[in-house]
């Protein structure tokens, strides 16, 4: 974590080889870093991107005596995705609905392109949770919108989940004011994930033991391992689309940013890498048919869920799933295309099975 008042310390790898006078490429080879006495990371286990205090690293890099960690807690002590979790004793991927909560999601920081939330923050979410009371709207009235707005539907859900793992659509619509398709979304998205955690924490668990486990009724047992397994295979694939934007920012090509996966239609999964490349806007990977640049940062993907035809901006650099981030950075750099667009489509679903 980022101790309060330390925020202006973070060091990312790139700074921390600057610093060591060798290049990223050498830095992530030899891992300097994992050296007995080198200063510890005030990034959590695991995280997708390791920080340092630069006060300590450069007391290091001087010989000098590395000043000692505070090691007391404080509100305003930032936690990353990791850290927050385990602060409110959920999953990451928990954390992930519960951080666009109205009571969180204002007080959210990005620290070197990492989100990060106060201490106290998560405090105060704890005690209001554990004290809630059905205050939420009842019903949604005929021809009306959604009344929870969409970024805040999975924290919402998560805490009705919670509450009872059984809980059936019909209650989280009365409960949250949402219409069916919504609810519908929702739901067996979230006992989804919360099936995943388990069956990956327990992998010699049958699914249908750890959805009983989970206490989850029996007629919602198919829905819910579909969608663990569409979880799971996004878990699958998100440490190597991060390899590929970690290879991207390297090479100047990106920002540092954490790769979000995202289900399409049919559960096919997409993910895209923002660029400050001249000659694309972003990357855009689909399972269905690799690689492709696009025209647009804000809504890179799209709504179009086929397979776009080249040209005005678009351009396929590998239909391989999973090409090595040498490759498409030099079909990036170099103006090659990896294929033709292509004319085949990757299956994408697969059902978990005991």
């Amino acid at each position: 974590m980022i101790r309060a008042g330390r925020r202006k310390y973070a060091q990312t790898s790139d700074e921390l080889a600057k610093a060591m006078g060798i290049s990223i490429g050498t830095f992530r080879n030899k891992q300097p870093y994992t050296v007995e006495d080198f200063p510890p990371l005030i990034s959590s286990k695991g995280a997708r991107v390791k920080l340092w205090d630069s006060q300590q690293t450069a007391a290091y890099l001087a010989g000098r005596p590395v000043p000692a960690a505070v090691d007391e807690d404080d509100d305003q002590d930032l936690l990353d995705r990791n850290e927050a979790a385990a602060e409110l004793g959920v999953s990451p991927k928990t954390w992930d609905d519960y951080k666009r909560h109205p009571q969180i999601a204002p007080h959210l920081i990005k620290v070197k392109g990492v989100e990060h939330c106060p201490r106290g923050i998560l405090k105060t979410f704890r005690t209001a949770k554990s004290a809630s009371t059905d205050t939420s709207p009842k019903g949604r009235p005929k021809g009306s919108g959604d009344i929870v707005p969409r970024d805040e539907v999975a924290a919402r859900v998560g805490v009705l989940l919670d509450e009872d793992p059984a809980v059936t659509l019909a209650t989280v619509q009365e409960r949250l004011g949402l219409s069916y398709a919504a609810a519908a979304r929702a739901l067996p998205r979230l006992r989804g994930e919360r099936l995943a955690d388990l069956l990956q924490a327990e992998p010699d668990l049958t699914p249908e033991d750890a959805a009983t486990r989970l206490g989850y009724p029996a007629a919602v047992h198919r829905t819910t391992l579909s969608s663990a397994a569409t979880e799971l295979r996004v878990r699958q694939v998100q440490p190597y689309l991060q390899r590929v934007a970690d290879v991207l920012v390297g090479a100047g090509l990106a920002e540092q940013q954490d790769v979000v996966v995202q289900r399409l239609a049919g559960d096919a999964l997409a993910a895209a890498v923002v660029l400050n490349h001249a000659g694309a806007q972003a990357l855009v990977w689909d399972e269905r048919y690799g690689w492709r640049t696009a025209v647009s940062r804000r809504h890179p993907i799209g709504k179009d869920t086929g397979t776009p035809p080249e040209g005005d901006g678009i351009r396929y650099l590998s239909t391989e799933q999973q090409p090595e981030a040498a490759e498409l950075l030099a079909a990036l750099t170099d103006g090659r295309r990896g294929s033709r667009t292509p004319d085949t489509i990757h299956p994408a679903g697969t059902t978990l099975h005991g």
